[in-house]
C-alpha cells in the first residue's frame, strides 16, 4: 500500500504544479487556463444523450421450432395444454441487439445479423414500451436490416447524419444495450475512416471508433456531437469477446441507401452495375502502371453489354477515383459506386497508358436478362429442395457470383432438404447433368425429369472451381 501511494505521488505533485503553479512565469500561464465559468468546468454530453437516447431501442429476435408430436405428446397436450410437462417446448434460438428509430412512422435500423434466420422480432423502447416488429428489408451485404414497428405511436426518431463529413479525431457516442444490461452510453473518438478488409460484410467500408462497443451493441447508434447518427455499430475486434477499443460501424451514408430502398417499397437493395471485374493493385502492378504507390483497382475483364463497356472501359485500365473520391481497393470502389444510385451518370477517373482521363459511366441496375424462369427440384432427385434459375447480371449480383456464359444457378435452398444435405450451396452454377451441358432452366427441367433414380453425374462451378460429383441412389 505504501509503495502504491509513493508511486502515485509524482502524478499528484505534477497535477498540483499544473493547477496551482510554483513559479512566477508558470503562474501567469496557469491564470490564462483557469476556467471562467461552470460550463467550462463541467464538460458533459448530457444534452446530446437526451436528444438521441430515446431513439435507440432494444431488439429481441427469436426463432422457435416445434418438434413433431408423438402420440404421448398429444395425450399430454389434450389434457393439460401446451404447458404440460410431457409437451416439448420446441427448440429455439434467440438474439439480442440494438436498433435505432430513424422515422417517426416506426422504421427501425438494426444489423441483419441480429435478426438473421429469426421469425419473431420484438422491440423495447427506452420508455419500456414494447412492440412487435415486421422485417421490411434485409441486406446481408451491408449487414443492415430495416424493421417496422406495429401500432406504435409517439416515437422519437433521430436524424441520419453525414458520415462523409466525419474526420479522424471527432468525438462520438455509442448507444446500445451491451450484454442485455440496459441502455448504455459510451464515448470515444473516430479512430479511422474507410476501414476495409475487416471481414464483416461484402461492403467493407467502416467507421472505426474506440468508444466501448460490446455484444448487444450491434445495431445501435454511433452519434456525433450534433446529435445525428453517423454509423450503425456492427462489430468489434476482440480476442476475449469484450471491447478493447476497436469497434466498427456501418457509415450512415450506406445506411441511407438501404433505408431509402425500404421506404420505396423494395424488398432488396438495388445497386448500380458496372459490368466489369476488378482486383486490387499491389506493389508490382502499381510499378507496372507507373504509379508511385499501390492505389486504385485494376480492371481484369469487361462484360461486353454492360455500362463499363459502353463507357469505353478496357481490360488493364486502372480506376483511381469515383466522382473525385480516391479508390484504394475493390471494397472502397463498391462503396463509392453504390452511393451514386441507379440513375444518371458518374465520372470515373482511369489510368491508361500512363495517362489519366475521366469517363462517364451510366448508372443502372443489373439487367435480369434472360428471365429467371425458376425450376424447383423434384422429389427423389438430388435437387429436391433447390430452386434453379437462369444466369443473368441481376442474379449474379444478387448471389455474388461471376456472370457465366452458360449453366443455371441455385438461387434458393431449403434447410434440411436433400439438396442441402448433399452439399449444394446457394450460388452454385450447375454446368452439366449426366454429361449434357445446361444453357437454361428448361434444359435442367428436361434432364431432371428424364432421370428420377439411379446414378447422377453433376458438374458444378463454385466460385470459379469446376468439379464433377457422382451420386447414387
Amino acid at each position: 500500500m505504501r509503495l502504491s501511494a509513493l508511486r502515485a505521488l509524482p502524478s499528484l505533485c505534477l497535477g498540483l504544479v499544473l493547477c496551482c503553479g510554483s513559479f512566477t512565469g508558470a503562474q501567469a500561464q496557469a491564470q490564462r487556463v483557469v476556467p471562467e465559468s461552470k460550463a467550462q468546468v463541467q464538460l458533459s454530453f448530457a444534452q446530446v444523450v437526451k436528444q438521441t437516447a430515446g431513439s435507440v431501442v432494444n431488439v429481441y429476435a427469436t426463432r422457435s421450432e416445434r418438434r413433431q408430436n408423438a402420440a404421448m405428446e398429444e395425450y399430454f397436450r389434450r389434457f393439460f395444454g401446451d404447458n404440460a410437462p410431457g409437451v416439448p417446448r420446441g427448440r429455439g434460438q434467440s438474439s439480442l441487439g440494438s436498433g435505432v428509430i430513424v422515422d417517426s412512422s416506426g422504421l427501425v435500423i438494426t444489423n441483419n445479423h441480429v435478426i438473421e434466420n429469426m421469425n419473431e422480432v420484438k422491440v423495447a423502447l427506452a420508455d419500456r414500451r414494447e412492440f412487435e416488429a415486421e422485417i421490411v428489408l434485409r441486406d446481408p451485404r451491408t449487414d443492415i436490416a430495416v424493421l417496422k414497428l406495429k401500432n406504435a405511436t409517439n416515437l422519437q426518431a433521430v436524424e441520419l447524419g453525414d458520415s462523409e463529413a466525419l474526420q479522424v479525431g471527432d468525438i462520438v457516442l455509442a448507444i446500445g444495450n451491451p450484454f442485455g444490461v440496459g441502455q448504455t452510453v459510451t464515448q470515444g473518438i473516430v479512430s479511422a475512416l474507410a476501414r476495409t478488409q475487416v471481414g464483416i460484410s461484402d461492403y467493407q467500408f467502416f467507421v472505426q471508433t474506440d468508444a466501448a462497443i460490446n455484444p448487444g451493441n450491434s445495431g445501435g447508434a454511433l452519434i456525433d456531437m450534433n446529435g445525428r447518427v453517423v454509423g450503425i455499430n456492427t462489430a468489434i475486434y476482440s480476442r476475449s469477446g469484450g471491447s478493447i477499443g476497436i469497434g466498427f460501424a456501418v457509415p450512415s451514408s450506406m445506411v441511407r441507401v438501404v433505408l431509402n430502398s425500404a421506404k420505396g417499397g423494395a424488398r432488396n437493395v438495388v445497386r448500380p452495375w458496372l459490368g466489369a471485374r476488378l482486383q486490387p493493385v499491389d506493389g508490382d502492378i502499381a510499378s507496372g502502371l507507373g504509379l508511385e504507390r499501390p492505389t486504385g483497382v485494376l480492371v481484369t475483364s469487361v462484360y461486353e453489354k454492360g455500362p463499363a463497356a459502353e463507357a469505353g472501359l478496357k481490360r488493364g485500365d486502372a480506376i483511381l477515383a469515383v466522382d473525385g473520391q480516391p479508390i484504394d481497393n475493390p471494397d472502397s470502389f463498391g462503396y463509392r459506386f453504390t452511393l451514386k444510385g441507379t440513375q444518371g451518370q458518374v465520372p470515373i477517373t482511369i489510368l491508361r497508358g500512363g495517362k489519366q482521363s475521366a469517363i462517364q459511366v451510366k448508372l443502372m441496375p443489373p439487367p435480369e436478362t434472360p428471365a429467371r424462369e425458376p425450376v424447383k427440384g423434384r422429389a427423389r432427385t438430388p435437387f429436391a429442395g433447390a430452386t434453379l434459375v437462369n444466369m443473368s447480371p441481376a442474379v449474379a449480383d444478387e448471389l455474388q457470383v461471376e456472370v457465366g456464359d452458360d449453366g443455371v444457378v441455385v438461387s434458393e435452398l431449403e434447410e434440411r432438404s436433400v439438396a442441402a444435405s448433399l452439399g449444394f450451396e446457394k450460388g452454385d452454377q450447375i454446368v452439366a447433368i449426366n454429361g449434357e451441358r445446361l444453357s437454361t432452366t428448361k434444359d435442367a427441367d428436361r434432364l431432371i425429369d428424364r432421370r428420377t433414380g439411379g446414378y447422377w453425374e453433376i458438374t458444378v462451378n463454385r466460385g470459379g472451381r469446376v468439379f464433377t460429383t457422382v451420386l447414387g441412389r
